[in-house]
Formats: C-alpha cells, sequence, structure tokens
C-alpha cells in the first residue's frame, strides 16, 4: 500500500471536491427533483415544530413536498451530525439555533460537527427568547425571590434544559454564577424541551429554562407553570406581566435566540439561493408572521446566506470567551 504525502492528500481532495462541484451544476439546475427532508433536531411537541413545521407547510407550494423528521438526543446535536454527514444536495436540511450551531460545538470535548465549517446558513427564520418557568407550588414570582428561596433550601432546586451546553444551560449556569447559588441550582439535562416541560409540569423537577413558545405560555396562562422572567430585553406582547432578567436586576442573563435553516457546507450555491428565495417569499406572508408572533417569536423576513452567516460568525466570537470563563463543557 502506498502512503500519500500531505500534500498529495490535500491536492486529492481538492480534485475530488472540483468533480463534485462540477458534477452537481446540472442537478442545482433542477432542483429539487423529489421531496426535501427538514431535520429539527429536538423531541416532537417542542418549539422546534412550531417554527419548522409551518415554514414547511408555506415553502411546500415554492419547492415541492417537504417532509419533517425529528431527530432529538444530546441537546440537538445528533439531528444536527446527521445533517452535517447528509449528501450536499440541498434534500437535507436543518432546522438550526444557537444551541446547535454555536453552544455544542463550542462546548463539546469533542464536537461531532463544527457549527461553521460544516454548514452553510441559508435563512434565519425567527428570533426567541428564553423563559425561567417554575412549578406553580414553588413560592417565587421572580428571579430575586428565586434566588432567595434556593439560597434558604440548598440542594431542593433542579432546573431542566433540552441538554448540556444548549443555550439554555448556558443562561442557567450564568444565573447560577451571578446569582452565587453554586450547587443550589441543579442542572438536569433532557433529551428535549418536550420531556422537560411534562415533568416540571407533573412536579419531578422545579424550573426549566426554556424557548417561549405557544406551549409554554398556554401552561402559564392555565396555571400549570409560572413564568417568572424571560431573557428578551423588552417584555413579551403576548404575556406582558413576565418581567425581564434586565429588570430583576440581573441584564447579565440577556440572550436572544434564534432559529433558522442549515445545509451541509458543499450544497451548491444556486441550490443555497433557491431555497433563500423561497423562503423569503414564505416570509414575506402575514399570515406566517402573525403565527409566529402569537407563539411568542419574531418572524425574520429580511434575512438571507451571507447575513445570517455573519451572524453565526459573530455568535461564535461573542460567545467563546464566556463559554470559557465559566468552564461549560461537555463529555
Amino acid at each position: 500500500m502506498t502512503l500519500l504525502s500531505r500534500r498529495e492528500l490535500l491536492d486529492k481532495a481538492a480534485r475530488i471536491a472540483a468533480l463534485a462541484a462540477w458534477s452537481g451544476g446540472a442537478a442545482a439546475d433542477d432542483y429539487p427533483v423529489r421531496p426535501i427532508r427538514l431535520v429539527i433536531p429536538y423531541t416532537a411537541g417542542a418549539a422546534g415544530d412550531q417554527i419548522g413545521r409551518p415554514w414547511a407547510d408555506r415553502v411546500a407550494p415554492l419547492l415541492g413536498p417537504i417532509y419533517v423528521e425529528n431527530i432529538g438526543g444530546a441537546g440537538g446535536a445528533i439531528g444536527s451530525a446527521a445533517v452535517a454527514q447528509s449528501a450536499p444536495d440541498g434534500y437535507s436540511l436543518l432546522l438550526g439555533n444557537g444551541s446547535t450551531q454555536v453552544m455544542i460545538p463550542l462546548t463539546s470535548a469533542q464536537p461531532a460537527y463544527d457549527g461553521v465549517r460544516d454548514f452553510r446558513a441559508i435563512y434565519r427564520l425567527i428570533t426567541s427568547t428564553l423563559a425561567f418557568a417554575v412549578h406553580p407550588s414553588l413560592p417565587v414570582k421572580d428571579l430575586r425571590e428565586l434566588v432567595a428561596f434556593a439560597k434558604a433550601n440548598p440542594g431542593k432546586l433542579s432546573y431542566g434544559t433540552p441538554g448540556v451546553g444548549t443555550g439554555n444551560h448556558l443562561v442557567g449556569e450564568l444565573f447560577r454564577q451571578q446569582s452565587g447559588l453554586a450547587a443550589d441550582f441543579v442542572h438536569v439535562p433532557y433529551r428535549g424541551m418536550g420531556p422537560a416541560t411534562n415533568d416540571l409540569v407533573s412536579g419531578q423537577i422545579s424550573s426549566v429554562i426554556a424557548v417561549v413558545s405557544s406551549q409554554i405560555l398556554q401552561l402559564h396562562s392555565a396555571g400549570k407553570l409560572r413564568l417568572i422572567a424571560v431573557t428578551s430585553d423588552h417584555r413579551l406582547s403576548g404575556a406582558p406581566e413576565i418581567p425581564t432578567v434586565t429588570e430583576a436586576g440581573m441584564p447579565g442573563l440577556r440572550y436572544a435566540g434564534w432559529f433558522g435553516l442549515f445545509a451541509p457546507r458543499a450544497t451548491p450555491d444556486k441550490i443555497v439561493e433557491r431555497i433563500a428565495a423561497a423562503t423569503r417569499t414564505a416570509m414575506d406572508d402575514p399570515h406566517l408572521q402573525e403565527g409566529y408572533r402569537s407563539q411568542g417569536l419574531e418572524p425574520d423576513p429580511d434575512s438571507g446566506p451571507d447575513k445570517f452567516q455573519r451572524l453565526v460568525e459573530d455568535e461564535l466570537a461573542h460567545l467563546a470567551p464566556i463559554v470559557k470563563s465559566i468552564g461549560l463543557k461537555r463529555d
């Protein structure tokens, strides 16, 4: 067996990439000719479904059939890795967010993918906010009362998130650090926000840090959980009674989330632009915009591949030193 030098390996890889790009030209011109798969890297019923499925329904008349596949686990890493390893032909897309594209690669000791190098950003669909939610039996109505209760009842409080290394987890660890709770606010990672929310409602855990969604707002309105703070700059129009983290005296917990579309890195430009153009048309629909807003989400009708790519890279640069400073690492 002949061993190739590093230069020979790089040259060979470059020739293969060039051939793939050339041969994909015709396919890109005809795209799409079969159903497109949208991977939501979370369990069914969570916020990802309430964002990705309406997009799929609205874009289907423009791109053809789109089927949604929920691949939950590891805070979104399993589904994200599945798309990163898929053929770069536009038929496997990811509904990613700040957790899957930035936080998980930053915090993993051995990441299965790189959120920037292994993906092409296509379009940011919405911006979102996180919320601190507690079980209604907990005698707290804001973050200050939560801190006081935790310190008076050491080791009794826990908070659920969709996984280690997610944006939810980052906010939880910042809260522990800035409030001085240390071991008095225990992290409980789940395979998705759906199971975590179910355990909160049933009293198995005392709180969650969740993406604001129609389900979370409905459970709050029904008294099955209590929202005590949101991480946005402003109060929610759909639940104006909930104070912001800044109002609670903890502006360092502000966190703006987002969800958007990604494709494997080598996906041809023509295909990426085709998906972005169809998405831009869909996002101009006032009914889709209102549907998102009713869930506490803010649609982004003015996104695009280059703009979205810069946003991801900027967020990576901003969060990397924060993650390092609090020692947030996954196994």
